[in-house]
């Protein structure tokens, strides 16, 4: 409708136009320009039909086309509206009355905004344009409304695919290959499984899956263990930089509606939050590789001679290699053209060559899907599907599950401890905090995806008395600064954690670092991620509903809380703050531990013993 209105407004202007100058003949013909604006309506809404939602493990294929999107935090895409085909002859009248009174009111409406002076429409769209973003990316159309342009993860990952595929080796029951190593060719097990077999098929991948997190847990490092630098040198590479520095430089306009830059300062840390107090930043979830960059170049193992490392880090940011053409049309072959000289950079270098990368290891800012675009879809790259990026670990903030070289890490949260003292500061400030609300969730719905569970959650919430569930609307802009949140999460005992686009959140590190239990209705969002950072006993720090539970209404989520004891919420409470939460922080680049270990010098631990055996392997 809008649509229409709009162009039998550019008609009525023009033929009004033409006929106080005398020449009704000279009409401007558009025919041509609404053949093209059909054109790429079809085109946004084919791209907006097709589905961002999480594949969920049970379905294990590709979701029903959705028309709504989120990513990064709960925006909406409203559907394109259908174009109107103009031009300079009068047409026909339509058959239906009511089409008459429709063509009518546009009619009428369209006479009234010929009527709007040309300055005074210029400003309304100038304030418009002010208060939402529309990019065109691809295919791809969204709309960033200004309220919520802070933390708008939509706008800022809209377009990314999850796709949860099985490799061929789990089908075929073969599962040595994805435990000990990255299994290559995998494939859709939609395309491949039918009928009654499909049961049998997922329930083998969730048990891969299983035993491959199980055995990242076996291999864990002693917490003990890093201040040995004895035989494990870690070597940091100097990239030319255009693979990290002169990323970063380009925050000013990554993001076309806001200036990025504030999240990427203080060494990805961001600008401080003074309300939170000290350490608390306006960190980005996306801000993990210059985060973690800054602190390895200062890591007790570094080498500077490559003869004497065992570990060699690559600081490539391609998280925000990814970002910076996010709203920007260009082809695939620019999204690639980074990465792929990176990788020829690489293969010119000794070490390199001496493993084929084995002993190498990336840090990635943005989920493991984004590295993994697909041949029908235009959004992020082919980075981690090159044949030369299968031997390297991948560190990412969430991984893909089918493969064993993928490693979750926690999302950098806006804590960033620089001391011990600062972390027990902060550990008792949160096990004081009164907790007025049973549960919390601070998101948004997704109407044009049925599948997702969060419509569900937030009726159950809202229909609850305000102490036993407050709803945080993300949707209306509520969520636009991380105090918001954080406040919430610390007043609350449970926090709810459903899924998004993809399986991960960050919020959940938001609610674990906030002493709230978080409750997770998929075991990908957390259980089968971060093996490092998180115990198997899932129990002892988070409540799982099943999704599905949730989604055939068998169960009201807050009264299912409500029956859990006091007992048991102070002892996942006590759990989460003094043996989880210090684990899950990463410190400020100058930060100094004694008694601690945090999320940084726990994945670097585990890495130089990863890598010690490996050396250890090879030489036997």
């Amino acid at each position: 409708m809008i649509s229409q209105i709009f162009g039998s407004y550019i008609m009525q202007c023009t033929q009004d136009r033409a006929n106080k100058l005398g020449d009704t003949n000279d009409s401007l013909d558009l025919h041509s320009f609404s053949n093209m604006q059909a054109h790429s309506v079809s085109n946004d809404s084919q791209r907006a039909s097709m589905s961002k939602q999480q594949i969920f493990l049970e379905n294990m294929q590709t979701p029903p086309p959705v028309e709504n999107q989120e990513e990064n935090s709960e925006g909406t895409l409203p559907p394109p509206e259908m174009a109107i085909s103009m031009s300079k002859k009068r047409s026909r009248l339509p058959k239906k009355a009511e089409a008459e009174e429709i063509g009518s009111f546009i009619s009428v409406i369209s006479k009234l905004l010929c009527r709007i002076p040309a300055v005074l429409l210029v400003l309304v769209i100038v304030f418009l344009w002010s208060s939402s973003t529309t990019v065109i990316s691809g295919n791809i159309f969204h709309l960033c409304v200004s309220s919520r342009k802070l933390n708008n993860l939509y706008c800022l990952s809209a377009g990314t695919q999850p796709n949860f595929e099985i490799p061929v080796s789990v089908v075929h029951n073969t599962s040595n290959s994805i435990v000990d190593g990255f299994v290559e060719n995998p494939v859709r097990i939609s395309d491949n499984i039918t009928g009654n077999g499909r049961d049998g098929v997922v329930a083998n991948a969730v048990k891969i899956v299983e035993e491959q997190v199980r055995a990242f847990r076996s291999r864990t490092a002693k917490r003990n263990s890093g201040g040995d630098c004895n035989g494990r040198g870690l070597f940091v590479y100097d990239l030319p930089p255009k693979f990290n520095k002169e990323l970063l430089a380009q925050c000013y306009d990554m993001v076309p509606w806001m200036n990025f830059c504030k999240y990427l300062s203080n060494e990805g840390l961001g600008e401080p939050i003074m309300k939170l107090g000290k350490g608390w930043h306006q960190t980005h979830q996306y801000s993990l590789e210059p985060i973690f960059h800054s602190r390895v170049l200062k890591h007790p193992c570094r080498v500077y001679d490559q003869n004497e490392a065992k570990l060699f880090y690559v600081p490539f940011y391609g998280g925000l290699d990814i970002l910076r053409w996010h709203f920007k049309n260009v082809s695939s072959d620019v999204k690639d053209s980074l990465g792929l000289e990176l990788v020829q950079w690489l293969q010119s270098q000794p070490p390199w060559m001496k493993n084929s990368g084995k002993d190498h290891v990336f840090v990635l800012g943005k989920i493991s899907w984004d590295f993994r675009r697909k041949n029908n879809t235009s959004w992020g790259t082919r980075f981690l599907e090159l044949d030369q990026m299968q031997n390297p670990v991948k560190l990412l903030i969430e991984r893909q599950p089918w493969h064993s070289n993928d490693i979750g890490i926690p999302h950098p949260t806006h804590f960033h401890p620089h001391s011990d003292e600062d972390i027990v500061n902060w550990q008792l400030k949160i096990m004081k905090s009164k907790r007025n609300n049973l549960v919390s969730f601070a998101g948004a719905a997704r109407p044009g995806a049925p599948e997702n569970i969060r419509s569900v959650l937030i009726k159950d919430c809202v229909s609850a008395d305000t102490w036993k569930c407050r709803f945080l609307d993300c949707d209306s802009g509520a969520c636009g600064q991380p105090e918001s949140i954080i406040e919430l999460f610390m007043e609350s005992e449970f926090c709810l954690q459903p899924p998004g686009d993809s399986p991960t959140r960050k919020s959940v590190f938001d609610s674990l670092v906030s002493g709230c239990i978080p409750v997770l209705f998929d075991p990908f969002t957390a259980y089968y991620q971060y093996p490092w950072h998180l115990p198997e006993d899932h129990t002892r720090y988070s409540v799982f509903i099943d999704q599905e539970e949730v989604r055939s209404m068998e169960v009201n989520v807050v009264e299912r809380l409500m029956k859990v004891s006091v007992r048991e919420r102070e002892d996942m409470r006590t759990y989460i703050v003094y043996e989880l939460l210090p684990g899950l922080l990463y410190g400020d680049s100058a930060s100094v531990f004694h008694k601690f270990h945090d999320a940084f010098s726990i994945t670097m631990n585990n890495l130089l013993e990863k890598i010690s055996r490996l050396d250890s392997t090879t030489v036997n």
